[in-house]
């Protein structure tokens, strides 16, 4: 039988729902008005149009993303109102608040509330839905005196514990509904400064991250809405996990990247070895970089005699040398100072040959010197000169000339041994790696805009944007939805070459966009050449960063967060998360004896449950390894068939176990990133950084442990990813 308390649920929620469609049916409405108006008029009155359309179609996808769980929560206060909690605020149709937006102070209680601190409020009330329907409704009481009514069916964590232990679908669930009171306070803490989140696995610091994120942009969305927030995950299997969460909570306008996708026009996986990405991640690449640049600018050593349209001048170092230091005091990149540094060249020589001229009995006086002018710097003589002097570059070639060239590079290093110059020596043709991004931006910083003509075009962009908001500004006024519109939202949609898209899609193509806030999930992992890459992206210095010291893998990363925040700031606030919700305690405990067997400082924290099933290991022969793994996969299928289940292998098995897996389970297994849209995924460690499964595999953890220094923490993070079983399966002692 369903209760009265479960069918007054379900009728809310209905109206909540109802009220959900009709405001998708009144935003249809109005795009259906707006694209059915007249397309004549001024230019300014049809981009206007398409304006607002823009902004209605934004809106219903805005409204779609939240029909899962619109309403998640209930919180019943001292006075006897009932405040229902959501993805979104909805308000009916007397403008009355009927759904309350998660993020709004009046919401915290939702999270923060204690029996010892209730805040004001008697009871929570979680609602488990499925669709438009409530299913479940768990309450955790307060106030003693409600104890006695009858219908009050659940006190405690029930909510946390069950989405716990539900299974896991490829995809980070919306848990907005059971952030606890700790994590609640990280996410609503003051965005100004460097917050960082340290917590073990399972403690739920990719959760307070997104969170937080969400919330910042709502409370401080005039600061956030132009200038949008970043987010950069570990690696694309990571944020193909997280995607859906921050769409689901209401919010669309953030960057997600990898660290190898933080350079526009570069997007790449690939990863240099252990002992390069290290080099490659040092602080002391930042100064090659800038004696790089610097070399690519030189004096030449005698003077050289130049054809300009039949007359012979002679150019003397001096003229060029005179001219370099003129660009360099003005203290612009590479490309931007060679403006100068052409302009000051083609003068002297137009002067030379001016007077050069007169003297052979030319008259010339000061309306010749324009022609003249062009003649010296369009004459081929002359741009040899000034390339062979102060060569343009861009950012790509810079770096590949830099690691194709062993001679330029032994001159800019002349402290380092062969065998370091040897780490960064390979072909032009050869691709970028992650570790090369930092340095890209790098180099692209020092340089500067290599299309100088692009860059004027982005200036004067740049200007015809603010005209357009002060038309915006009018026109907002004059159709009387002042309050409703943001002026820049719409002078976004004007002029028929303005920059079309939302704030995350013009900031992930722009590398000089500097973002309100950042948040770094898996933060341990990041080189200081990565730190300097973000520094630059959010000059505020404004960040949320997360992770786990102890579940460092990559060669560059730091030992500790002083260390490892040395080349982004001194200055940053520390918050620790100490329970595990995801991680059963037998699993916890088995992670954290192998840690620290092999010497691996931990952040331990404590198990909020207990898995039915021990920690299965399973010591076979090399050559039944395969076979073994199989076997292990067969039993856990039997066990769930339809939860997760991840094969972590160290590197260089991956391709076999996928081999093999595929032949005997078909199109339910799925290989690194594909594979989280599969029943079973086979990865590496480092592409299971972030993630949970329902089981996991950890195929010959000695490999795995042996792979390089940071082996241990790679093995630490494999342990550590399953939130009901987990089997280690290999040859070695290391499972004895």
């Amino acid at each position: 039988m369903v209760s009265p308390e479960l069918e007054r649920e379900r009728a809310y929620v209905s109206t909540l729902y109802a009220r959900l469609d009709a405001l998708r049916h009144e935003a249809s409405a109005e795009l259906e008005l707006v694209q059915r108006g007249s397309s004549g008029g001024t230019h300014q009155a049809r981009t206007e149009r398409d304006a607002f359309s823009r902004l209605y179609e934004d809106r219903i996808a805005q409204l779609g993303e939240v029909e899962e769980r619109l309403a998640f929560g209930r919180l019943e206060l001292d006075s006897g109102i009932h405040r229902y909690i959501g993805r979104i605020g909805l308000r009916d149709a007397d403008q009355q608040p009927i759904l309350l937006d998660w993020r709004v102070p009046q919401a915290s209680a939702f999270y923060q509330a204690t029996a010892a601190t209730p805040l004001g409020a008697r009871a929570r009330r979680h609602l488990t839905t499925e669709g438009r329907k409530v299913t479940r409704i768990e309450d955790e009481v307060f106030d003693a005196q409600l104890l006695t009514d009858d219908e009050i069916e659940l006190q405690g964590e029930g909510a946390l514990l069950a989405a716990l232990r539900a299974e896991r679908t490829g995809r980070m669930t919306d848990i907005v509904a059971t952030i606890q009171a700790e994590q609640d306070r990280i996410i609503r803490s003051e965005i100004a400064g460097v917050l960082v989140v340290q917590g073990g696995p399972g403690t739920g610091k990719t959760a307070v991250a997104l969170h937080r994120a969400a919330y910042l942009l709502y409370s401080h969305r005039d600061r956030l809405r132009t200038s949008g927030v970043l987010i950069v995950g570990p690696s694309p299997s990571f944020l193909r996990y997280i995607e859906a969460v921050l769409p689901s909570l209401g919010e669309t306008g953030v960057v997600l990247s990898s660290v190898g996708q933080l350079f526009p026009g570069v997007e790449t996986t690939i990863e240099d070895s252990p002992e390069v990405s290290a080099l490659k991640g040092e602080a002391q690449m930042a100064d090659l970089i800038g004696r790089a640049v610097r070399s690519r600018q030189v004096v030449p050593t005698a003077s050289q005699v130049l054809d300009i349209n039949g007359e012979k001048l002679t150019l003397d170092p001096d003229i060029i040398r005179s001219a370099m230091l003129v660009a360099q005091r003005t203290h612009k990149p590479h490309n931007v100072a060679r403006q100068q540094f052409q302009k000051s060249v083609v003068g002297t020589i137009t002067r030379q040959l001016a007077q050069q001229l007169r003297s052979h009995g030319s008259t010339i006086d000061d309306a010749d010197l324009g022609w003249l002018r062009e003649d010296v710097r369009t004459a081929y003589d002359v741009k040899v000169a000034l390339n062979t002097a102060w060569l343009p570059l861009s950012p790509e070639k810079f770096l590949q000339d830099l690691y194709a060239r062993p001679q330029w590079l032994a001159s800019l290093t002349p402290r380092w041994t062969p065998a370091q110059r040897d780490l960064l020596r390979r072909d032009r043709d050869e691709p970028f790696t992650v570790s090369d991004v930092p340095l890209l931006d790098e180099a692209a910083e020092l340089l500067g805009e290599f299309d100088i003509a692009g860059d004027a075009q982005k200036k004067d962009r740049k200007r015809q944007f603010k005209r357009d908001v002060e038309n915006a500004e009018a026109a907002i006024r004059n159709m009387g939805v002042e309050g409703l519109v943001n002026a820049e939202d719409l002078a976004t949609g004007f002029g028929e070459t303005a920059a079309r898209g939302t704030t995350a899609e013009r900031a992930a193509a722009d590398r000089t966009w500097t973002y309100g806030h950042i948040v770094v999930d898996e933060a341990q992992e990041l080189s200081p050449m990565q730190w300097r890459l973000l520094r630059r992206r959010c000059p505020l210095k404004s960040f949320t960063i997360v992770g786990d010291v102890a579940q460092a893998s990559a060669a560059a990363a730091a030992p500790n967060w002083e260390s490892a925040l040395t080349a982004l700031t001194s200055e940053f606030r520390l918050e620790e998360l100490t329970v595990n919700y995801r991680t059963p305690a037998q699993i916890t405990a088995a992670a954290e004896s192998m840690a620290m067997a092999h010497g691996l400082a931990i952040t331990r924290s404590r198990a909020v449950r207990d898995s039915e099933w021990p920690v299965d290991t399973v010591v076979v022969d090399r050559d039944e390894l395969v076979a073994a793994v199989l076997d292990v996969v067969d039993e856990d299928r039997e066990l769930d068939s339809r939860g997760t289940l991840a094969v972590i292998a160290p590197l260089q098995l991956v391709d076999a176990q996928y081999a093999a897996l595929a032949e005997r389970f078909g199109a339910s297994v799925g290989l690194a990133a594909r594979g989280l849209t599969r029943p079973i995924a086979v990865l590496t460690p480092q592409d299971a950084k972030g993630l949970e499964f329902d089981s996991v595999v950890v195929v010959e953890p000695s490999e795995i442990l042996s792979a390089s220094t940071r082996g241990v923490g790679a093995l630490y993070v494999a342990m550590t990813r399953p939130t009901q079983r987990l089997h280690l399966v290999g040859t070695s002692d290391v499972l004895r």
